[in-house]
């Protein structure tokens, strides 16, 4: 009995040793969740995210153009304060918005000729790294308005791209937890692996293979398969190119605004890199049908 008491008594003072013990000496609790611990966020933020996206797509007119311009301004809040400005976002802002304006009531010409002329301004001022961030976001932001309200199928079209680039992110997701694997830019983004990438690539071919044979006429698959790809390869680059930007400041996310995700511009880069590859496509498209080298598309939505 006295020697249960005694190793009752010492107990305490064991138990205040390991919690004295230096850290690198102390147990490790196990990280709940692993590589999926993201998952549950993710795809919360989807479910919200996703229906809004889709809703003002299939509206078009003054709802795209009010959910692509108020992205484009807050990509360009996080780009700001990666650029470490204090004062020149309201001229990035002013470039973003005026260009929009111009698109609106001058024309295309009109908007890339503001965008042009603020990106001179910005760089003037407060150099081309924080300059660069006008076309960027705006080149591509203003490629999603075009697509969707310059072309008679325009639903169909940027329907086509967010669906590509949303099934490549889901399949490189999916793709690089399950398999792993070798690296593919460990330098740039340590996470992303070749097996992610491939299966980003063929998920993303694969839905807009589907797409384009709902769409468009008998045997167009191949035509949209090969787009697909093509924007799905272009998706991926855009993503390595912002995790180099992120690397280079030396910051993990661009901003907090999406959770589970990081900022509106980790989410949105595959489309800002895809989407004026999208355009020039739409437009050879819309020539070889004008010329009859490709089928007409059936017009499977309005």
């Amino acid at each position: 009995m006295a020697q249960g008491y005694g190793d009752l008594a010492r107990a305490p003072n064991e138990l205040l040793s390991r919690f004295a013990a230096p850290a690198e000496n102390r147990p490790v609790p196990p990280k709940l969740g692993g590589k999926w611990s993201d998952f549950g966020v993710r795809l919360a933020s989807a479910l919200i995210l996703a229906p809004i996206a889709l809703a003002a797509l299939w509206l078009g007119g003054l709802a795209w153009q009010a959910l692509v311009v108020l992205g484009m301004l807050g990509m360009a809040g996080e780009w700001t304060r990666l650029a470490g400005l204090k004062r020149g976002n309201i001229v990035i802002f002013a470039g973003i918005f005026t260009a929009w304006l111009l698109a609106v009531f001058f024309g295309w010409s009109a908007c890339a000729t503001a965008l042009t002329l603020f990106t001179l301004i910005t760089a003037w001022r407060f150099g081309w790294f924080a300059a660069l961030g006008l076309p960027y976001i705006g080149i591509g932001g203003f490629s999603l308005l075009w697509l969707r309200l310059s072309m008679g199928d325009g639903l169909q079209v940027t329907l086509f791209l967010v669906a590509v680039i949303w099934a490549t992110d889901i399949g490189a997701y999916i793709a690089g937890r399950f398999i792993g694997g070798a690296k593919l830019a460990p330098r740039i983004s340590p996470g992303k692996t070749w097996s992610g990438s491939l299966g980003g690539l063929l998920i993303g071919g694969l839905t807009g293979a589907a797409l384009g044979n709902y769409f468009g006429a008998p045997g167009i698959a191949v035509q949209a398969l090969l787009a697909a790809l093509l924007l799905s390869l272009c998706a991926q680059a855009g993503d390595l190119l912002e995790s180099a930007i992120k690397r280079k400041l030396g910051v993990k996310d661009s901003g907090r605004t999406i959770p589970g995700h990081g900022g509106l511009l980790d989410r949105l880069d595959g489309f800002l890199a895809a989407a004026p590859v999208a355009v020039i496509l739409a437009v050879i498209l819309a020539v070889s049908m004008l010329h009859g080298l490709v089928p007409i598309t059936r017009g499977a939505m309005p």
